[in-house]
C-alpha cells in the first residue's frame, strides 16, 4: 500500500496536496472536470476582476445613452430592456455549474479595486456555494505620495471587511515584495485569513520598439521560481502553526510538490504545467509524489510536512541572509574556460 497522500487545506480534507490553481481550465465545465478526474485535489477559478465588472457597466451606459440627445422623441423614450447579466452574474452561476460538476472543493477567486467591491462580490461567491474564497491581493505601489505601511493598513481592513461578510474559509494571495513578509503574514492572519498563498507572480510588460508601446508579456513559469515560496514557507510554517499555507509558482513535478510539502506548504498549487501538458499532467505529478514518499519510506504527506521548515532544518540560517553568501560563491567556471589572467 502507498504512501498516504492525503491533506487538509482551509479546514476542507483533499485527497492529495495538488491543487489546480486559477487559470483558464479551472473556469470551464469540461476542462474542469477532466482536472478533477485527473486528481486535483481542489480548484481555484479564475480571478473575478472588478475592473471587468466596472468596464461592461459603462460600456452598457454608454449604449444605452447614445443618440439620446440628437432625437426631440428620445428625450422622453427611454427603452424597456430584460435584465442584463454581468461579469459578475456569469460568474457566480459559473460556481454553483462547477460545484455541480464536480465532487472537489471550488475555490472562488476575487480581485476587487473598491472597499465595498470586496465584501459585496464575496458574499456573492459564497451564497453561490463557494467551498472557500481566495483573495488576490496584487497591487503595485506606484504612487509616491502612499507609504508601504498605509498600503498594508488598507489591506489589512479588506481581509477584516472580507471575513466578517463570509463565514466560508478565506484565503489571502500576496506577492513577494513586503518589507517585512513575515510580518505582514501575521498580521492578515490576526485580520481573519485562515490560509496563505504565496506568492502572486507580477507579470511584467515589455516594450515594443517598432510600435512604440507598452504590451503585455504572459510567460508559465520554471521550476527555479518555486525557490522563492519555498523560503517563506519553511520560515512562516513555524511561526503561524494553525495556518494553512499554499505554495504557487513553479510547481511542475512530484518533487517540487514534495519540497513544498517538505517545508511546510499543506497544498502545492499548479498551473504552467497544466497549461503547458494539458489537465492529465495532474495524475502524472500525483504518480510522482506517491513514488518518492513510497521510495523514501514515507508513510503519508503528513509525516514530510514541515519537516525541512525553519525551526527543524540542522541549518536555520540557509533560509535566510547566510544563504547569500554560500550562493555566491558556489558558482564555479566551467572546466573549459580559460582561466583569468593573474593581477600583478
Amino acid at each position: 500500500m502507498g504512501a498516504d497522500l492525503t491533506t487538509t487545506y482551509l479546514g476542507l480534507p483533499l485527497r492529495s496536496p495538488i491543487v489546480a490553481s486559477a487559470s483558464p481550465l479551472t473556469g470551464e465545465i469540461d476542462t474542469a472536470r477532466r482536472l478533477a478526474d485527473a486528481g486535483a485535489a481542489a480548484l481555484v477559478m479564475p480571478s473575478l476582476f472588478e475592473e471587468e465588472i466596472l468596464r461592461e457597466e459603462v460600456e452598457l451606459n454608454l449604449a444605452l445613452e447614445a443618440g439620446s440627445e440628437h432625437f426631440a422623441e428620445a428625450l422622453d423614450y427611454f427603452p424597456a430592456i430584460d435584465e442584463i447579466a454581468t461579469a459578475a452574474d456569469r460568474y457566480v452561476a459559473k460556481v454553483s455549474e462547477l460545484k455541480a460538476a464536480v465532487d472537489v472543493p471550488v475555490i472562488a477567486s476575487l480581485n476587487a479595486t473598491s472597499a465595498g467591491g470586496w465584501t459585496r462580490y464575496a458574499s456573492r461567491l459564497a451564497d453561490a456555494g463557494a467551498d472557500a474564497i481566495e483573495l488576490n491581493l496584487y497591487h503595485v505601489a506606484a504612487d509616491p505620495d502612499r507609504s508601504g505601511g498605509e498600503i498594508e493598513h488598507e489591506k489589512l481592513a479588506v481581509v477584516a471587511a472580507v471575513r466578517d461578510a463570509i463565514s466560508i474559509p478565506l484565503a489571502v494571495k500576496i506577492g513577494p515584495y513586503y518589507s517585512s513578509t513575515a510580518h505582514f503574514a501575521r498580521q492578515l492572519v490576526q485580520a481573519g485569513a485562515d490560509g496563505l498563498v504565496l506568492f502572486n507572480r507580477f507579470y511584467q510588460p515589455d516594450v515594443d520598439l517598432d510600435a512604440l508601446e507598452v504590451v503585455p508579456r504572459l510567460e508559465l513559469s520554471s521550476p527555479w521560481e518555486l525557490r522563492l515560496p519555498l523560503r517563506w514557507i519553511a520560515i512562516l510554517r513555524p511561526l503561524l502553526p494553525a495556518v494553512s499555507l499554499a505554495a504557487t509558482t513553479g510547481i511542475s513535478s512530484g518533487t517540487d510538490v514534495a519540497k513544498a510539502v517538505a517545508v511546510g506548504a499543506d497544498v502545492a498549487m499548479m498551473t504552467s504545467a497544466i497549461l503547458r501538458h494539458g489537465a492529465e499532467q495532474v495524475a502524472t505529478v500525483e504518480g510522482e509524489l506517491q513514488r518518492w514518499l513510497d521510495e523514501h519510506d514515507y508513510v503519508s504527506a503528513a509525516q514530510l510536512r514541515g519537516s525541512m521548515s525553519h525551526a527543524k532544518t540542522a541549518d536555520p540560517a540557509a533560509f535566510e541572509r547566510a544563504n547569500y553568501h554560500k550562493v555566491i560563491h558556489s558558482w564555479s567556471a566551467p572546466s573549459n574556460r580559460t582561466a583569468s589572467p593573474q593581477l600583478p
